[in-house]
C-alpha cells in the first residue's frame, strides 16, 4: 500500500490571549476639593437641609460616587465635619505654641476665629461646631464624641496658655488657669453664634477686647 505523503506542518494558532487593556476611566475629581465643597454646605445650612442632591451638584458627583468615595450623608458629614477642626486647628497651632505675651495670643487668636467665622459667599457661617455640630450631638453619640472633644481639646489649650502667662508672672497667683480656659472657650462660642447672626466684625473685636480685660484682670 502506498502511503500518501502528508503536506507540510502548519504551526498552530498562538492560544495567548492579547494584553487586557485597563477598564475604567480615571478618577474624575479631586477627594481634597470635593470634601471642601461639602463642608460649605454643611456649614452653611447643617445636616438635615443639605440633600444629596445639593451635595452631588456642588462636588460634580452623581450619588454612586459620593457614596464610594465618602459613605453615606452622615460618613460625608464626619468627614467634612474633621477636615473643619482639622483646618482651625492648622490656622491656630502656632498662635497656641509661639512664645508672646498672652495678651497678644489671645488678641490673634480671636482674631483667627473671626477670619474663619465670618467667611462665606453667603454670609457669615460661624463655628461647625457650634452652630450645627452640636445639634446632630443630641442623636448621634460619634458627632457627639467629636464635639465633646472639640470643646474640652479648646479649653485644655487655652488653660495651657494661661498656665505659662501665671508661671510667667502675668497673671496673678491667685488665677484658676482651667477656669479662665473656660472662660476663654466660652468667648469663643459666643463669636460664634453672634457672627452667624450678621454682627459686624467691629462689634465682635469689642467684645472680645473686653472678654480679655476681664480674664487677665481675674484675681
Amino acid at each position: 500500500m502506498v502511503q500518501k505523503s502528508k503536506g507540510p506542518a502548519v504551526p498552530a494558532k498562538s492560544e495567548a490571549s492579547p494584553p487586557s487593556k485597563r477598564r475604567g476611566r480615571p478618577r474624575a475629581y479631586e477627594p481634597d476639593v470635593a470634601l471642601g465643597k461639602a463642608l460649605d454646605l454643611f456649614r452653611t445650612g447643617g445636616f438635615a437641609a443639605t440633600s444629596l442632591d445639593d451635595l452631588s451638584a456642588a462636588t460634580g458627583m452623581n450619588r454612586p460616587s459620593l457614596y464610594g468615595a465618602f459613605g453615606d450623608k452622615r460618613e460625608l458629614y464626619i468627614k467634612s465635619y474633621q477636615r473643619y477642626r482639622d483646618d482651625a486647628r492648622a490656622a491656630t497651632t502656632e498662635i497656641f505654641r509661639e512664645e508672646m505675651p498672652i495678651r497678644n495670643r489671645l488678641a490673634r487668636i480671636y482674631a483667627v476665629a473671626l477670619d474663619i467665622y465670618l467667611s462665606g459667599d453667603s454670609g457669615p457661617r460661624g463655628c461647625f461646631t457650634v452652630m450645627t455640630a452640636g445639634s446632630e450631638a443630641v442623636s448621634d453619640p460619634d458627632i457627639r464624641a467629636m464635639v465633646v472633644d472639640a470643646l474640652t481639646g479648646l479649653d485644655k489649650a487655652f488653660a495651657a496658655c494661661f498656665r505659662r502667662a501665671k508661671e510667667s508672672g502675668e497673671l496673678p497667683y491667685g488665677a484658676d488657669p482651667a477656669v479662665l480656659g473656660q472662660l476663654a472657650s466660652a468667648t469663643i462660642h459666643t463669636i460664634a453664634i453672634r457672627s452667624r447672626a450678621g454682627v459686624p466684625r467691629r462689634e465682635l473685636e469689642a467684645i472680645v477686647d473686653g472678654a480679655i480685660d476681664v480674664m487677665l484682670g481675674a484675681k
